[in-house]
C-alpha cells in the first residue's frame, strides 16, 4: 500500500504537457514511417532519432538540473513516451534511460550521479541497458542464478547471463542486478542482491560478452554472458544486499512509462482506424457506416480513455513520492490491453491493407503485442494483485 495519502494528490483526468507533447510531435515529423521500416529491413538502430531526441533534452527530462537534465517528473517523461508512440514512431530504441533514473537519481552515490549523470543529460554517455531477465528464471527475479563475488581487495567477481537485454550494444553503461549472498542464506528471498552501475566500454572482451537476438521486433536486444568479469567496488549502487528494492523503484516507473507508451499507440491505431473507415468506401458507402467496425473502434476509444486516467494516476501517486506499485501494475495491465485490442480494431479496419508495410499499421501492431508480454506478463499482474492488493492465497 502507498504511505502517502492519494486522496490529498490532484489526478489529472486528461494529457497533461501539452508544450513538450507539441514538441516532440515536431520533432517525430522527421521520421515518418519509411525510416523505421528501413531500419527494421537492415535490422538497425534508430541512432539519427535517438540522436535528435537526446539533443532536444528530452532523454534528460528526468535527471536533475544540477547535472545538466531538465529536473522533470515522470509525467513529462511519459508525455514524451506517449507523444512519440502517437505519431507512429517507437521509443523502445531509447525508454530505459529514463526509467533506470530512479534507481540512480534516488540511491546512488554523489560521486556516481556527478560521474555519470552529466554525459547521459548531454548525449556523451548512454544508459539504455537494464540486466536483470536471466534465461533459467524469467520472472521470477529473486532466484536470479548471476553472482557477484566480493575480492579479498574489494572489487567484485561477477559470473551469470542475462537475456532480453536490449539495447546493450548502443548503451555504455548497464544497470546490473547480481546475487550477493546465496538465497539459502536469506531470511527473505529478496534480500542478497545488490545493483551495480556496470561500464561496459571497460567490460567488453575483460569478461563481458554480448551477443545479439534475432528476434520479431526490432529491439536489438541482446544474450550478456559474464564470465569472471571483474568489476571496482563503486560500481555498486547504495548498499549491498538491498538491490532489489532499489530496481522495484525502477521497475515502478517502467511500467507506468511502458503504459504511457501503449496509451500513445492506441490512439495512433485509433486514429488511423477512423481516417480510413471515413475514406474508404465499399457498397457505394464508407465503410465506417458499417456498426461491425464502427463499434469495434468506439469499443477501442473507450478503453482507452479509461486506461488512459490509471495511467495519469499512477503517475500522479510516483510523482507524490509513492512507491506507486498497485497503480503503476495495473496502469500497465490496462494500457497494453487497449492498446492491443486498438492494434487489432486498426489492421481488420485495413483489412488486406493492413498487412502493407507502407502503411506502417502492421509493424506498429508487431510491437504492440510486445507489452502483453513484457516488460511483466498480464499473469504476473494478476497475481501480484490478487496476493498484495486483494489479500489472497500467494500463487507463485
Amino acid at each position: 500500500m502507498n504511505q502517502i495519502d492519494t486522496n490529498a494528490i490532484s489526478m489529472p483526468v486528461g494529457p497533461q504537457w501539452p508544450d513538450i507533447r507539441e514538441a516532440v510531435a515536431r520533432l517525430c515529423a522527421d521520421f515518418p514511417n519509411d525510416y523505421w521500416n528501413d531500419l527494421d529491413k537492415r535490422d538497425a538502430y534508430p541512432a539519427d532519432f535517438v540522436k535528435a531526441l537526446t539533443e532536444a533534452g528530452f532523454l534528460g527530462a528526468l535527471i536533475p538540473e544540477a547535472y545538466g537534465g531538465s529536473g522533470l517528473p515522470l509525467s513529462a517523461a511519459g508525455a514524451v513516451l506517449e507523444t512519440i508512440h502517437e505519431t507512429g514512431c517507437n521509443a523502445a530504441a531509447c525508454h530505459a534511460q529514463m526509467y533506470t533514473m530512479g534507481t540512480v537519481l534516488r540511491y546512488g552515490s554523489e560521486a556516481q550521479k556527478q560521474a555519470y549523470l552529466p554525459g547521459i543529460a548531454t548525449g556523451d554517455l548512454r544508459l539504455q541497458a537494464f540486466g536483470v531477465t536471466e534465461p533459467t528464471t524469467g520472472s521470477d527475479t529473486t532466484q536470479l542464478k548471476t553472482r557477484a563475488e566480493k575480492t579479498d581487495t574489494g572489487t567484485y567477481l561477477v559470473n551469470g547471463q542475462k537475456v532480453w537485454t536490449s539495447r546493450a550494444m548502443e548503451s555504455d553503461l548497464m544497470l546490473l542486478l547480481a546475487r550477493t549472498t546465496p538465497a539459502d542464506q536469506c531470511t527473505k528471498r529478496s534480500d542478497g542482491m545488490s545493483v551495480f552501475l556496470l561500464d561496459m566500454r571497460d567490460a567488453l572482451g575483460n569478461g563481458l560478452e554480448l551477443r545479439k537476438i534475432d528476434a520479431m521486433i526490432n529491439h536489438n536486444s541482446c544474450e550478456v554472458f559474464l564470465d569472471n568479469l571483474e568489476i571496482p567496488a563503486d560500481t555498486l549502487i547504495g548498499e549491498e544486499g538491498r538491490g532489489f528494492r532499489y530496481i522495484v523503484d525502477s521497475m515502478n516507473a517502467e511500467r507506468i512509462l511502458i503504459a504511457y507508451e501503449c496509451i500513445g499507440d492506441a490512439k495512433f491505431f485509433i486514429r488511423k482506424a477512423v481516417e480510413y473507415a471515413n475514406e474508404r468506401v465499399v457498397f457505394g458507402k464508407p465503410i465506417g457506416a458499417n456498426q461491425g467496425l464502427q463499434f469495434p473502434i468506439a469499443d477501442a476509444y473507450a478503453k482507452m480513455c479509461a486506461a488512459e486516467l490509471m495511467v495519469n494516476k499512477a503517475a500522479a501517486i510516483f510523482d507524490a513520492g509513492g512507491k506507486a506499485a498497485e497503480e503503476a501494475n495495473m496502469a500497465k495491465l490496462l494500457a497494453a490491453d487497449a492498446s492491443w485490442a486498438a492494434a487489432e480494431v486498426c489492421m481488420q479496419t485495413y483489412g488486406g491493407f493492413a498487412f502493407a508495410r507502407e502503411y506502417g499499421i502492421e509493424r506498429k501492431w508487431r510491437e504492440a503485442r510486445l507489452y502483453q508480454t513484457a516488460p511483466i506478463s498480464k499473469n504476473m499482474i494478476f497475481g501480484y494483485l490478487g496476493q498484495h492488493v486483494l489479500g489472497l492465497p500467494r500463487s507463485y
